[in-house]
């Protein structure tokens, strides 16, 4: 099994050393750096980079300088997105946006994470766990969203919260960690 089979099975991977997941990741990178230097009013151009970038966009969404992603083809955005200035999306795993979902600024959305274990760490090795963001979700600045958390629909996250944990629908979740504090 491939270094990137691994990663898309949610196994155990080694990122650092494997040339066909540093060729993916490196061209990423050039295109959110093309995408984050390209005129705010050249939207044609904007969105042609964007749609080379991501897995699956929809018809109406808006992305602001700076974007960065690892992979992009693991990213699924809804109709009607929003992402303010400076998210990250860390996209071994898949990352999958509902519709009508809006993302503050500074915020990061990370399926990588690393094995506790120091020696297997020190070996390189990571996992990917995907992210699952439902319908009508609202993400306030700065909140970090981690590996293998779904939140639901009809959702509001706090600013300055990290979800470690799937949030229900129809919730206000808000802190460190990120927990439930009412129902709408």
């Amino acid at each position: 099994m491939s270094e990137k089979e691994k990663m898309l099975s949610g196994n155990l991977y080694n990122a650092g050393n494997d040339i066909e997941l540093f060729e993916e990741r490196i061209k990423c990178k050039k295109l959110c750096q093309k995408f984050n230097s390209t005129p705010l009013d050249n939207i044609k151009e904007r969105k042609n980079i964007l749609s080379e970038i991501l897995g699956k966009t929809s018809e109406k969404f808006w992305i602001e300088p700076n974007f960065f992603c690892d992979y992009g083809y693991n990213i699924e955005i809804g109709e009607n997105f929003y992402m303010n200035h400076n998210c990250v999306i860390l996209d071994p795993a898949n990352v999958k946006f509902g519709d009508n979902v809006f993302i503050g600024p500074n915020c990061g959305f990370y399926t990588a994470g690393h094995p506790l274990d120091c020696e297997t760490r020190n070996e390189g090795l990571e996992f990917a766990k995907p992210i699952n963001v439902g319908n009508n979700v609202w993400i306030g600045g700065n909140v970090c969203v981690m590996p293998n958390v779904i939140i639901g629909d009809n959702v509001v996250i706090g600013a300055g919260s990290v979800v470690t944990k799937n949030i229900p629908s129809n919730s206000v979740a808000v802190g460190n960690p990120c927990k439930v504090v009412k129902n709408i």
